[in-house]
Parts: C-alpha cells; sequence; structure tokens
C-alpha cells in the first residue's frame, strides 16, 4: 500500500512525541524541544523564507526540499503545542468539504 503524506506526517509527529518523552543524545529534534517554543517559531519562519526563495529561484527540487524542511518544523509546533495531527487533517478536510459545497448550485 502506498505511503500517503498523512500517513508519513502522522509518523513523523509520533517520532517527535517519543523524542519528548525519551531523548536521545545528538537529536535535531530534542534540539528543538530543549530550547523551546522560540527557537521552534524561528526556525518554521525561517523555513517559510527558505520556501519563497526557493519559489523564486523556480528549481522545484529545492522547493520540495525547503518543503519538507518546513512541514517538519509545522509538526514539532503542533507536537509542543499538543495539538494532534489528526486535528490538522480534519480541519483541512472539513474547509476541503466547505469549498465543495459551496461549488454547488
Amino acid at each position: 500500500m502506498p505511503e500517503t503524506l498523512d500517513s508519513i506526517m502522522e509518523e513523523i509527529y509520533a517520532v517527535v512525541q517519543e523524542r519528548a518523552r525519551s531523548p536521545e543524545p545528538g537529536s535535531y529534534t530534542n534540539y528543538l524541544l530543549d530550547k523551546g517554543l522560540d527557537k521552534i517559531l524561528n526556525r518554521f519562519g525561517a523555513q517559510a523564507l527558505d520556501i519563497v526563495i526557493a519559489a523564486k529561484s523556480g528549481r522545484k527540487s529545492q522547493i520540495v526540499e525547503e518543503s519538507a524542511d518546513l512541514m517538519y518544523h509545522l509538526i514539532v509546533l503542533l507536537a509542543v503545542s499538543d495539538i494532534p495531527f489528526s486535528d490538522l487533517s480534519t480541519e483541512l478536510r472539513k474547509r476541503r468539504s466547505l469549498s465543495e459545497s459551496a461549488c454547488e448550485v
């Protein structure tokens, strides 16, 4: 069965939670968790800017790489904020349903 975006993101979310419970020496995730919310937000913002720069360059591979970095930092932010990843999926699904119903006449 092919892996979905949801499944890999849920897996990463679970790893972040596990690192919070059982820190692993040298783990970048633990570095972020130890530094706290301000560091996580700083990295998230920096990654967002990196995507803008990558998009301006037109290099698709760089856009994908920077997007993966942004998504990782978003997952860490959600975990630190004690927001289950499923809440994000539910909200996106709800918005998708709303947009589909808005198209019906």
